[in-house]
């Protein structure tokens, strides 16, 4: 399995609307059919809870390092001590005619990363998923 996955998108709206659609959490399975369920508040230091469709069964715990309202947001789990970690960042770069530059990309690491990436599930559709829901809510 690769130990990066990375979606990019043009979307037709501003950073704020989708910076707005990316930060609401309880809205998250209303629009994005990668994402089962996302509990919690997104805010810097806050953990939130989500289930994606790529593993229904399990609740991954992250937590919010990162936000610079409206252009990048990142946030972290994994394994205690660094053992094996995920850190995904979102990128919003404003664009002419009011469009948005949108990126997701998802580093793994750490000492079990050769093990782990052979056993997590394959994210590269959700990921494809996730950004074209993105370019869909934030039309609506």
């Amino acid at each position: 399995m690769p130990s990066s996955y990375r979606v990019h998108r043009v979307v037709d709206a501003d950073p704020q609307t989708v910076w707005d659609l990316l930060t609401d959490a309880p809205a998250y399975p209303s629009w994005n059919p990668a994402v089962v369920s996302l509990g919690g508040r997104i805010a810097v230091g806050e953990k939130i809870a989500m289930v994606s469709a790529v593993a229904p069964g399990r609740t991954f715990t992250l937590t919010v390092d990162r936000m610079d309202e409206p252009r990048e947001m990142v946030w972290s789990g994994g394994m205690p001590l660094g053992l094996y970690r995920g850190v995904r960042t979102f990128t919003l770069v404003p664009l002419d005619g009011g469009r948005t530059d949108f990126t997701m990309a998802e580093v793994f690491g750490g000492p079990l990363a050769p093990l782990m990436n052979r056993v997590v599930p394959d994210m590269t559709v959700s990921f494809e998923r996730f950004g074209d829901a993105v370019v869909a809510a934030a039309r609506a």
